[in-house]
């Protein structure tokens, strides 16, 4: 598997060879999900209303774009012609399954949170490649793309926090610009970077045999 630093500088020359797409993407789900967390707002003397229109523009709207998003960000580290067009294009294409993935994938890391604070950042880190397999595997089902990824990341989670880590610097500087370094570039970035650990780490565990590349064609055995 390649090492961090390898990976980094993939992501970094690929986003950089989309960066408006890889930027437009970025934007678009932000200002959504600020969207609904915005009408929500407006409706806070309506506590039922208020938490209907957020979560329900979460679950429905949110989940959804988080795994069309994973898609074109591992489009871009692969070096494959990306567009923003792809978060609506293909927005009903499984519905139900990428929002029930993200929906369990969230459920699962807030339970452990309720144990402590740790155990709850190692399962974030165990499930992080289900957003992933989602956009990349269409037939594998919600559950199946969690316990998918618990494997990928089996002995990678330290891997994959330092990876997070590495972006504080870079996140500090871009607080520093009012967000304008972290939209040009921060964001995309590691976006980019983490698209390309799930690429490296599937294709580590199907050459090692932890998965068989039927798997993500949905035929679990």
């Amino acid at each position: 598997m390649k090492s961090r630093q390898e990976i980094k500088a993939i992501a970094k020359s690929a986003m950089k060879d989309q960066r408006s797409t890889s930027i437009l993407t970025l934007l678009i789900v932000g200002l959504i999900v600020g969207a609904g967390g915005f009408v929500g707002g407006l409706f806070a003397l309506i506590p039922f209303l208020s938490l209907l229109i957020i979560y329900g523009t979460l679950f429905f709207i949110d989940f959804p774009l988080i795994v069309n998003s994973s898609g074109i960000f591992t489009k871009i580290y692969n070096k494959e012609q990306a567009s923003a067009n792809e978060l609506f294009s293909n927005f009903s294409v499984n519905y139900l399954r990428k929002v029930g993935g993200i929906a369990w994938m969230m459920l699962f890391t807030m339970l452990w949170s309720l144990l402590f604070f740790v155990p709850g950042i190692i399962k974030g880190l165990s499930y992080s490649m289900t957003p992933y397999i989602l956009a990349n595997n269409p037939n594998v089902t919600a559950k199946q793309a969690l316990k998918l990824s618990m494997r990928m990341t089996n002995g990678h989670k330290m891997d994959l926090f330092v990876m997070q880590l590495s972006f504080i610097g870079w996140h500090m500087l871009g607080i520093l610009t009012c967000g304008i370094l972290s939209l040009i570039f921060v964001a995309p970035y590691q976006s980019t970077t983490s698209a390309g650990y799930y690429v490296e780490l599937r294709d580590k565990a199907i050459a090692s045999g932890v998965i068989d590349a039927s798997e993500l064609s949905g035929k679990l055995q």
